[in-house]
């Protein structure tokens, strides 16, 4: 890429692990000169004198260049154990067929480790749980093929698919960004579902854990990689128009393809109200396609704006963004509802030298802890720790977790029963705390078992 692609920007520093060679990285640790340096692009004259700013960055360019370097071994194993574990499933349902990834019944590694995808009957329209309940389960669902997704809306959900979107990164020639629309008429919500980083791809760990921004005049810093899946364009940043890839009508771009399909059902449907939703980096992308409209001033969509609710969402840009998504999205009441969950890590990033200094979290947080208690914070409570009593409390809380999952399924209700995926992996958590923690059936059942939810009313 060329600096010129972020000519829309006043100010940016991009990293490039592509670009990162052992002269780079070892002109990090000496020269504080980091605007000649070819794996950090921002402007010239930029200098960064903190050693230990230096420090974090190089290492952050040594992890992404690692997980780059892995993604194709991962993707082909994780494909390779999707496809057996959907086997086995097969069979254990009593279906003798080989699993057909396209298919309505094939499930991605999100889907094995949590099977449910009908939503709680005892949580009704009325319920202040409702759209949380509904936007977990969309969530949930957004990380499975469309077949899937389609038949689970329609069939299961008794509600109307409208479509799925498989969106072009302009800046890594890549589709990076999923999401598929629906409408729930006896609720009259128009629903809106970000895919979060599937479980094999370590390209998009990469995009999670990189501390990249760009100010965008107006708006603030805002995370690069978040910046690009939902669309972002060379030279122009945030025009308010684009054409989708010429010649390439499978070629969109997430956000404003989703807008113009969320305008058009709104208006047809006087009385709809709008909820957007995702697990991860899919509530990244959920919080900034709404800030995006604001700053585009789409006001008769931002009228009708029920809810924004991400669940384990990352940091998605710096104060300035901050204030000015509170301003357009918790004004006069609170529309972004972002929940957290125990020792899920991926809220806590980017993590290293730029997640104190430039991005932070915004919006009410809701925060389950491991038994599944809600309190309300502004901000995450309690840092990951690595001393010996946080290694000790982390093997603690693992063991509750697996405790807590068998007196659910058995005791509670056949709803909270999981499945055998799940089952291992909380065993292995034990001996690795952490391992289960950033799955989406935990912010399932949150929202199941809490009392009452906040909610625009």
């Amino acid at each position: 890429m060329s600096k010129i692609d972020y000519c829309f920007s006043n100010d940016y520093m991009v990293l490039r692990p592509d670009m990162a060679g052992p002269f780079e990285l070892l002109h990090l640790l000496f020269s504080p000169k980091v605007g000649r340096n070819r794996a950090v692009d921002c402007f010239t004259n930029t200098e960064i004198r903190s050693f230990v700013r230096r420090l974090a960055i190089f290492f952050n360019l040594l992890l992404q260049i690692v997980l780059l370097s892995l993604a194709g071994p991962v993707a082909a194993i994780g494909a390779a154990v999707e496809f057996a574990l959907n086997l086995i499933d097969n069979i254990l349902q009593g279906r003798m067929e080989s699993p057909d990834r396209s298919s309505a019944t094939y499930r991605s590694l999100t889907g094995l480790i949590d099977g449910r995808v009908d939503l709680d009957k005892s949580i009704v329209p009325t319920d202040s749980r409702y759209h949380a309940s509904l936007c977990v389960m969309a969530s949930k669902v957004a990380y499975e093929n469309e077949a899937f997704v389609r038949d689970v809306v329609t069939h299961r959900w008794q509600m109307e698919f409208v479509k799925f979107f498989n969106c072009w990164n302009e800046f890594e020639n890549a589709y990076t960004a999923q999401a598929f629309v629906f409408w729930a008429p006896d609720a009259e919500l128009v629903v809106v579902a970000f895919r979060g980083t599937p479980a094999f791809d370590t390209a998009r760990w990469r995009a999670d854990l990189d501390p990249s921004w760009y100010k965008v005049p107006r708006l603030g810093r805002a995370h690069a990689a978040y910046t690009h899946a939902l669309g972002a364009q060379r030279n122009m940043g945030w025009p308010k128009w684009v054409e989708h890839v010429k010649g390439k009508p499978n070629k969109v771009y997430a956000y404003y393809a989703i807008r113009d399909a969320v305008k058009e059902l709104l208006e047809a449907n006087g009385k709809a109200r709008l909820l957007v939703t995702g697990h991860g980096s899919g509530g990244a992308l959920a919080v900034l396609f709404a800030t995006v409209m604001a700053y585009h001033r789409e006001k008769a969509v931002l009228d009708r704006l029920a809810g924004v609710y991400t669940f384990g969402q990352p940091r998605v840009g710096d104060a300035m963004l901050a204030m000015f998504a509170e301003r357009h999205l918790d004004r006069p009441k609170k529309r972004h509802f972002r929940f957290a969950y125990a020792g899920d890590p991926q809220p806590r990033l980017p993590a290293g030298e730029s997640s104190p200094a430039h991005f932070l979290h915004f919006g009410l947080c809701l925060h389950f802890d491991v038994s599944n208690n809600l309190k309300v914070f502004m901000e995450i409570p309690g840092e990951a720790s690595s001393s010996p009593a946080g290694f000790v409390a982390s093997r603690v809380n693992a063991v509750r977790e697996l405790a807590r999952s068998v007196y659910l399924g058995y005791w509670r209700s056949a709803y909270f029963r999981e499945g055998w995926v799940l089952l291992l992996m909380r065993v292995l958590a034990v001996a690795l705390p952490g391992l289960p923690f950033h799955r989406v059936h935990d912010y399932v059942n949150g929202v199941a078992l809490a009392a009452h939810i906040p909610k625009d009313e």
